[in-house]
């Protein structure tokens, strides 16, 4: 493989913004001081002074737990839930004389329990000990001074001060200084993208003074002291000084090697080791993601709680009667129970201290009603949802084929969150579309190029009602062939045809700036073959674009540019060398890029490219004959959602130019506080008086699905916000393409493009401008909240842009925007630039933190107005913020790197997965999670009344009902099994049913099946249950004779009865409760009964000394028994009598939207029968519509009169 030779490019002598900045000498005073105390020995990490300093080893571990601490950690973990704490009280008050029931059986469930979910956590935790493992042991060369070489070690033997060698396409073991590398200039290419997300590449260099140290002869003298910060989680900034050679040369992040970072388009660099393990700065960021808790859980322990009460209040009524029926026990001196013996009985029992056998009485029934509480409910719920995210991961209908990437619930916490979105906030470049920017059309001294339509130019002409006048989108345009960066076709450019073009001279001197003018670095990677590494997509679309049109890019140097180009007059392609004198980076301040060279003609010449408004304010009077054009069709571009930049240029007088450089040359080497300022104030002195040649028109296409995706989450009922920075024409036109705003919509747009806020502009009044924008953007506010209310039947998007939004989060407004945004279906915050959401995030944030808090401010305002579950989605190192903020934050995995994904709760690899995951996966887990807890509560409150039932008929004895072990195995072996495969298995409707009725998904937003009227409805139906099996149980088989021998029941037939009805009742309630029915639920359901009948012959079979009252019961009294098996059928029969009764009237009079669907999907298919399920559908929709929230029914509608229209 061919390749170009790079050692000669010295870049750092061209670069002169972000490449060559240092710490001012303000900062670098505070070397030495409290903060900035750390000392390096460089290649001496085995001397004295290093050692003593102790600083820490390469080791990185992430677990959670270690093998010391696992045990003790993980029940500290375990006994934070209050049912934890309070089965742990119980199972030790069970060895004393006031446990109902034997010790063995309460700890052993207990033990299950937690045994089982602290399984879960190592078996997590050694995971995460794996991957340490991995990226502990890798290799790194570090300098060995007695060899004079390098010797391979691993990354967790790295100390302080050692000197290694990192080679191409190799990450950093530690956070390092810059030394030098292969290149002369001592230059080297980064890749953050495991920092930032950002894949594109940073350029580093050393200090000229370490570039002699090139090989590992020259390092064995190298000795250097490094005075720096200490340890902080900054990425972007460094303070340090490095002592050498009797001279001090201070340290700026350039400088600087990050852990984690790769090495990309050097052959190697030498650097020396400053921060290592958890003291780099990757590992100070490496804090823990917030702990997010889903709505339903924070309800369920609210639950807990009014459960923990009932158990208070039926101990105390329980205690109560027991202390009145023991006072009366001894009347008038003689004993009302003699038989009982009150006279030799123990203080539990004693008549003449009735209050303390009642408080005693109330601590046993404390223990006895703790089956109220379910012991196996926490550890059931981690098993569904577990097995419910393997699910997610797995399903092939969100596995994306082209980036092999299927989605990933990278946590299990959140599943039916899922179910209950509300509003989804959305970053748009990169998650809306694909962040692959394409050259499709450009404007060269006032004449359009490039055939072919956007997406947003075939949706704008469809809102308008216009015929398609161009030939096709641009994507089915005919081509040779196609390049990633480059869709442009157009016959009067391509193949060399720009020579006949009238302004050819402007064409060639167009692209000739787009090949020059850049960064890029290219890479031979065959004969025919060039590839580039730029900072930007936007910018090797420019290289790529100027490649394809003639004007080839294929080499630089230290000096020079080579292009290869196609020569007008002689029509052949000749190589022409550009001396490459300065570059003035891009930066979003400076919004423009320039650079200064000579070309073969020994002229100087400035070319710059950048934002229409920045480049336009620079031209001369000569240079605008092209501008009003330009601008038309800049705007037109914009209009087609392109990304567009002006292109420029200007002729340098020589001497003009020396004395330029002169004075910028001092003000770049210069230390002071304000270097920067000066050298922008010297960029803009040369930047001027440019001669305009066109504009650049790049795409950033919708990602597939995107449209469709939008309209049926818009059906489903949730709210969608975007924040772009696209302006606010361009905005809306893309809102029109990816169906966040529709026909039927009626658009507000808040903005202070006013007449009258311009006019204070002019004056520079800031107060006064201030004051006049606040008043403004309330007016505006207010004004249309009255047009919301107003027009209630009308459907709203609302559209601000960031200078708008700044002020409508003042603390006086905010409430008030967020009420009228929550009005409205859609929102989009546009034209939302770095600086404006800077300044929004100073309300809330320091400064320097970045304007990716935008959205994590949105965000929490969104949770705190609404109160409802939102969602947040993005790609990129910006999105972090809004997704931890989120109550549910979705990353996708695309080509900003990974740094949203490794911030999100679930993963995907497009957009338009979304749709699925909500509808489908979200709507499933809601309804599974919710009846499964729902059923728990009711199976138990049904298994614990029964006790006190039985309590009460035997005057609050403390006596339980059941054996010990009937007791200890219910949650876990009768009943466990059933609920779990309900939370994993069932499902309402299909999934393709799920994604055809949307509205279907307003059960999880309105909470249906979790509200607290559906909650006490189950618990009402459980002791309803109760009563139903004691009394009946009870009266069927106390009075006659129940053997065949005439004995009647006793104590223990009837526990054996009563717990045999319980099973069968609460199994046959789940299979009542199931819509989806697969051969698991049927074996657990109808397992769980069989097994509780081989429980009870093989528990029976046990000597009575350990069985006790289940001493062969069921083979020797109750099967032979048929009053058994009648009254077993009897009871359950009339226990799922109220369901049944309840679920036959539901589905008659007020059926749930699923019901609905259900009937549908089951009637015969005819043609007669189709009109009229048509008109039972419209009638139940409109039922259902009218039980909706307004705003979800007035979004529906015009949906469909949207479809229709469409249609």
């Amino acid at each position: 493989m061919a390749r170009i030779r790079k050692r000669s490019i010295q870049l750092s002598k061209l670069c002169s913004f972000a490449c060559c900045r240092s710490s001012s000498q303000d900062e670098h005073a505070q070397i030495g001081q409290k903060g900035y105390s750390r000392v390096v020995y460089c290649n001496e990490p085995d001397s004295q002074e290093q050692i003593r300093l102790r600083y820490r080893g390469n080791y990185v571990s992430t677990t959670k737990y270690t093998a010391v601490n696992f045990l003790p950690k993980s029940l500290f973990e375990q006994f934070r839930r209050v049912a934890n704490i309070y089965f742990l009280v119980v199972a030790c008050v069970s060895f004393s004389p006031l446990a109902p029931y034997s010790a063995p059986s309460i700890i052993l469930p207990l033990v299950v329990v937690i045994g089982a979910t602290m399984a879960k956590e190592g078996v997590e935790d050694w995971r995460r000990n794996l991957q340490d493992i991995e990226a502990n042991n890798r290799k790194v060369e570090v300098y060995d001074k007695s060899s004079c070489s390098f010797r391979q070690t691993k990354w967790k033997d790295l100390r302080v001060g050692d000197l290694v060698k990192v080679c191409k396409d190799e990450y950093f073991p530690a956070d390092l200084l810059l030394l030098s590398s292969s290149y002369e200039d001592v230059v080297c290419y980064v890749e953050t993208m495991n920092l930032d997300g950002e894949t594109n590449l940073k350029l580093k260099h050393a200090l000229n003074v370490t570039s002699f140290y090139s090989s590992a002869e020259s390092l064995k003298e190298f000795r250097a002291v490094i005075k720096c910060e200490d340890p902080n989680e900054h990425l972007y900034s460094f303070i340090g000084t490095l002592y050498f050679d009797c001279q001090q040369y201070s340290l700026s992040p350039q400088q600087i090697l990050l852990r984690d970072s790769k090495l990309k388009n050097t052959e190697y660099i030498f650097g020396v080791v400053i921060f290592t393990g958890h003291d780099t700065k990757v590992m100070q960021n490496a804090t823990d993601p917030p702990s997010k808790r889903t709505k339903i859980e924070r309800r369920m322990d609210r639950i807990i709680y009014v459960l923990f009460s009932t158990l208070i209040l039926v101990s105390f009524i329980g205690s109560l009667f027991f202390g009145i029926e023991t006072n009366n026990d001894l009347s008038g001196g003689n004993y009302t129970r003699w038989y009982l013996r009150p006279d030799k009985t123990t203080v539990f029992f004693d008549p003449r201290r009735p209050a303390v056998a009642a408080f005693l009485h109330c601590l046993t029934g404390l223990m006895l009603y703790g089956y109220l509480i379910p012991i196996s409910l926490y550890v059931s719920i981690e098993i569904c949802k577990v097995l419910q995210s393997i699910f997610i991961n797995q399903d092939q209908a969100m596995y994306d084929e082209v980036m092999d990437r299927p989605a990933h619930a990278r946590t299990s916490n959140l599943n039916e969150e899922l179910g209950q979105v509300h509003t989804i906030l959305s970053d748009k470049t990169g998650t809306l579309t694909c962040n692959s920017m394409e050259f499709v059309k450009c404007s060269i001294a006032g004449t359009l190029y490039g055939r072919g339509m956007t997406e947003v130019e075939i949706a704008l002409a469809r809102k308008r009602g216009e015929q398609l006048t161009e030939q096709a989108p641009i994507d089915a345009s005919e081509s040779k062939k196609s390049f990633k960066g480059f869709n442009f076709r157009d016959e009067h450019i391509m193949d060399g045809k720009w020579v006949s073009e009238p302004q050819r001279d402007v064409i060639q001197k167009f692209f000739r700036v787009l090949a020059t003018c850049h960064t890029a670095v290219p890479e031979v990677m065959g004969p025919d073959e060039i590839m580039y590494e730029a900072e930007s997509p936007d910018e090797a679309a420019f290289v790529i674009a100027a490649r394809e049109v003639g004007f080839e890019f294929f080499a630089r140097n230290q000096t020079s540019i080579k292009l290869r180009e196609l020569d007008p007059t002689s029509g052949i392609r000749v190589d022409r060398v550009y001396e490459l004198l300065h570059v003035l980076e891009f930066s979003s301040a400076r919004k423009r890029m320039s650079v200064i060279v000579k070309n073969p003609e020994n002229q100087l010449l400035l070319l710059a490219k950048g934002a229409d408004s920045v480049i336009f304010e620079r031209l001369s009077k000569e240079g605008r004959a092209y501008e009003e054009r330009t601008k038309e069709h800049i705007e037109k571009y914009s209009e087609a959602g392109l990304r567009t930049m002006a292109v420029a240029y200007r002729e340098l007088d020589n001497d003009e130019y020396k004395t330029w450089e002169q004075e910028f040359l001092k003000a770049k080497t210069s230390v002071s506080a304000d270097r920067d300022v000066l050298m922008d104030e010297l960029a803009c002195q040369i930047e001027r008086d440019l001669i305009l040649l066109g504009a650049t028109a790049v795409e950033d296409k919708l990602q597939k699905g995107v449209p469709g995706c939008i309209d049926k989450l818009a059906r489903a009922g949730i709210g969608i916000w975007v924040l772009t920075g696209d302006k606010r024409g361009t905005a809306i036109n893309i809102g029109y393409a990816c169906s966040l705003l529709r026909h039927g919509m009626k658009q507000i747009v808040i903005t202070l493009e006013l007449p009258e806020i311009l006019a204070q502009e002019k004056e520079g009044d800031k107060e006064a401008i201030a004051e006049a924008s606040l008043n403004s953007i309330k007016l505006q506010i207010l004004k249309a909240k009255s047009q919301v209310t107003e027009e209630s039947s009308t459907e709203f998007g609302l559209i601000i842009d960031g200078k708008s939004l700044t002020y409508a989060m003042d603390k006086n407004l905010v409430n008030s925007f967020m009420d009228l945004a929550m009005r409205c279906a859609t929102v989009i915050c546009c034209r939302s630039s770095p600086k404006q959401k800077a300044v929004v995030s100073i309300m809330f944030v320091e400064p320097s933190k970045r304007w990716d808090f935008l959205y994590m401010q949105i965000t929490r305002l969104v949770k705190s107005v609404t109160g409802r579950t939102t969602l947040a989605i993005g790609d990129g190192a910006n999105d972090v913020g809004m997704l931890q903020e989120a109550d549910i934050g979705v990353g996708i995995s695309g080509v900003e790197g990974m740094q949203a994904v490794m911030a999100s709760d679930f993963a995907i690899a497009q957009f338009r997965f979304l749709e699925r995951l909500l509808l489908v996966h979200g709507h499933w887990c809601y309804r599974r999670i919710s009846m499964m807890i729902c059923y728990f509560f009711y199976k138990n409150i049904t298994f614990g009344f029964t006790l006190f039932w039985f309590e009460a008929y035997t005057y609050f004895s403390g006596q339980p009902a059941y054996n010990d072990w009937y007791m200890s195995c219910y949650n876990v072996f009768f009943t466990s099994l059933p609920v779990i495969a309900l939370g994993v298995f069932d499902q309402d409707v299909s999934a393709r049913l799920c994604l055809k009725h949307p509205l279907l998904y307003q059960e999880g937003v309105r909470n249906i099946l979790f509200n607290w009227p559906r909650i006490l409805g189950w618990m009402f139906n459980g002791l309803l249950s109760s009563i139903i099996i004691y009394f009946l149980t009870t009266n069927s088989i106390t009075g006659p004779a129940f053997r065949k021998d005439g004995q009647v029941a006793d104590y223990s037939v009837l526990g054996v009865t009563m717990y045999t009805c319980v099973v069968w009742t609460v199994n046959c309630q789940m299979a009542l409760s199931i819509n989806y029915f697969t051969w698991i639920q049927h074996l657990f359901i109808w397992g769980s009964i069989a097994f509780w009948y081989i429980f009870l012959v093989v528990y029976g079979s046990i000597p009575p000394t350990l069985s006790t009252t289940a001493y062969k019961v069921l083979v020797e009294a109750c099967a032979p028994s048929i009053l058994y098996w009648l009254t077993t059928l009897l009871v359950v029969i009339a226990a799922l009598l109220p369901l049944l009764s309840y679920r036959a009237f539901q589905i008659r009079f007020q059926p749930m939207e699923h019901d609905r669907i259900q009937i549908q999907r089951r009637r015969p298919e005819s043609t007669e029968y189709d009109a009229t399920q048509r008109r039972l559908s419209e009638s139940s929709e409109a039922r259902t519509s009218s039980e909706l929230p307004s705003e979800v029914r007035i979004r529906i509608d015009n949906l469909k009169a949207s479809s229709k229209r469409k249609n």
